[in-house]
């Protein structure tokens, strides 16, 4: 993929809802949209979404998030749902099935956000790891839950309290080799090192 007109870097980013009902068509699937939509607003990057809606079968997700990273080449993949302790909640298995290296600190960061808005936060299993490449992130199955973990808490007046996760992840993926994600900075402001940092451009 080639870089846009502003000369930002493309990006192919895999996104996976996982949910036996929505993948069934018992109900609309609603994470796929969210990622899409918040994506399509954080990032000055052009975006290819590679998007899968399956069931929380923990071999079906796993040979999912293979090809995503493997075949797809996606430099990042988001799942959505299945990381609850239910017994069809398999998506950390699966994703710690393909990893190379684990992330721990994703997992523990978005429990943290969330325990501003739920006490069940601490019930979610959420993970990252990295395989080859690509950054696989786990994010909670409800669309609002899905914003404010990627972007924050912000208060009243917009202003930002706790950054959300996305802040690491561009420069997570400068450090494994992949496109350099350039944020809109009123949605999320990535973090990177000054030695890590490309001039602003527009």
């Amino acid at each position: 993929m080639a870089a846009n007109e502003d000369g930002f870097d493309a990006v192919r980013i895999g996104l996976v809802s996982i949910s036996d009902r929505a993948s069934s068509g018992v109900y609309t699937d609603q994470g796929l949209p969210a990622l899409r939509d918040w994506l399509g607003r954080a990032l000055r990057n052009p975006v290819d979404c590679v998007e899968r809606l399956i069931p929380d079968e923990r071999e079906l997700i796993a040979s999912t998030l293979r090809e995503l990273t493997d075949v797809q080449r996606c430099a990042l993949v988001l799942t959505t749902g299945g990381t609850g302790p239910a017994p069809r909640d398999v998506t950390p298995e699966a994703t710690l099935d393909v990893a190379e290296r684990e992330m721990p600190g994703f997992g523990e960061e978005m429990r943290r956000i969330s325990r501003h808005f739920v006490p069940t936060a601490i019930l979610s299993r959420q993970t990252a790891v990295i395989r080859g490449g690509s950054l696989i992130v786990n994010l909670p199955g409800q669309p609002k839950a899905i914003r404010e973990t990627l972007e924050g808490l912000r208060d009243a007046d917009g202003r930002l309290l706790v950054a959300g996760v996305f802040a690491a992840i561009p420069y997570c993926i400068d450090l494994i080799g992949g496109p350099y994600l350039e944020c809109d900075d009123a949605v999320c402001a990535a973090f990177r090192p000054k030695s890590a940092q490309r001039a602003p451009r527009g």
